[in-house]
């Protein structure tokens, strides 16, 4: 296993949708190992084949919640359902994310609080997943970058200028910018 380069933001891959997968094979299992250990480094709650430079609709993720119990798993070839989102301003404190590909900073984005979420694991066994809350978002998240989206893209326009000036003071907004998580000095 090995902790993968994350793309930042600006980089095509981040910003193309990605292909399904035809076939798993030792190559797809040994990426999703690479993932998760990229993911636990970084550390981050969820991480799609896309941020490590893999176009292939493929995310694991990893959540635990306030008793203490272990959520984690990889989903190949989702597809989601969810609840049309409340409308109204998001609250920034209890509706602000982070992106591993967009290092360091936190802006609010209202998500719809219950998802569904069918795919498949890595045995190639059925998935299905029906989540609310924190879980709901992290689905959301990562299923926004297997169709090129980040959460930035989703901002209000003044947290899109806000955005635009971390990206350009930072040299963000283009090909080949990534960050090794335990090498570089970035975080979500």
């Amino acid at each position: 296993m090995a902790v993968l380069p994350i793309r930042i933001m600006g980089d095509p891959v981040l910003h193309s949708p990605a292909e399904p997968v035809a076939e798993i094979t030792d190559e797809i299992r040994t990426l999703v190992a690479d993932m998760f250990e990229t993911m636990d480094a970084a550390p981050g709650v969820g991480l799609a084949a896309p941020q490590v430079g893999v176009g292939l609709r493929i995310y694991t993720y990893s959540y635990q919640d306030d008793e203490g119990a272990p959520w984690r798993g990889v989903i190949i070839n989702p597809d989601l359902w969810m609840r049309p989102t409340v409308p109204g301003a998001p609250d920034p404190d209890e509706e602000s994310e982070g992106c591993l590909s967009f290092p360091g900073e936190r802006f609010p984005l209202r998500r719809s609080d219950e998802v569904i979420v069918t795919g498949t694991d890595l045995d190639g066994a059925p998935v299905h997943i029906q989540v609310d809350g924190w879980r709901a978002r992290i689905m959301q998240h990562e299923f926004d970058h297997l169709d090129g989206i980040l959460y930035i893209d989703r901002l209000d326009d003044a947290d899109w200028k806000t955005v635009q000036k971390i990206a350009r003071k930072r040299g963000w907004g283009r090909g080949g910018v990534a960050w090794t998580p335990g090498i570089d000095d970035l975080e979500a």
